[in-house]
């Protein structure tokens, strides 16, 4: 996003807050704390996942998350990134500005979209709790065709930037 756009975008959120505030105060006053609230509760797993991933890209050098994750990993980058993604539990707030410092080092845009994929429709950890209300077959058919699923994802972005790269 440019300088331009982000500063057009923050205009107009603060016109609406203004708006919001002038129309009703009390109510805009109400989903600000709520707002904070959400904030402090969504902090903590944020601060700790910014912190492991800081970890990661500290002590894993580039080459290590290109060879395993980049562009030319081949197939068994797509599995790494599809089992880390199926097997994390993690909001996609989160994931989505891992994958992009992951993509600053070195991983490849395909691998991105599988882990996103992945870890968006995939739950592995949520999976008992799913077959409780699902049963385990439904639960079974559904993480299988979304696991699938995610890897024509990452070969359509694969298509979609080698395509744009000609």
């Amino acid at each position: 996003m440019s300088d331009l756009s982000t500063y057009l975008l923050y205009a107009f959120a603060l016109a609406w807050f203004f708006f919001s505030l002038a129309r009703d105060r009390k109510k805009t006053e109400q989903a600000l704390r709520r707002a904070w609230r959400s904030f402090l509760g969504i902090l903590p797993p944020f601060a700790f996942l910014i912190l492991l991933l800081s970890l990661v890209v500290v002590f894993l050098p580039q080459e290590a998350i290109a060879r395993f994750l980049g562009e030319k990993s081949g197939f068994l980058g797509y599995f790494i990134a599809s089992i880390v993604g199926a097997v994390t539990l993690i909001p996609g707030f989160v994931a989505l500005p891992m994958a992009k410092l992951l993509l600053e080092h070195g991983a490849g845009v395909a691998q991105m979209a599988v882990f996103i994929s992945t870890l968006m429709m995939v739950g592995v950890v949520t999976a008992p709790l799913e077959a409780r209300y699902f049963r385990f077959r439904a639960t079974l058919w559904r993480n299988l065709l979304a696991y699938f699923y995610s890897f024509l994802v990452g070969y359509a972005v694969w298509m979609a930037f080698f395509l744009v790269r000609r």
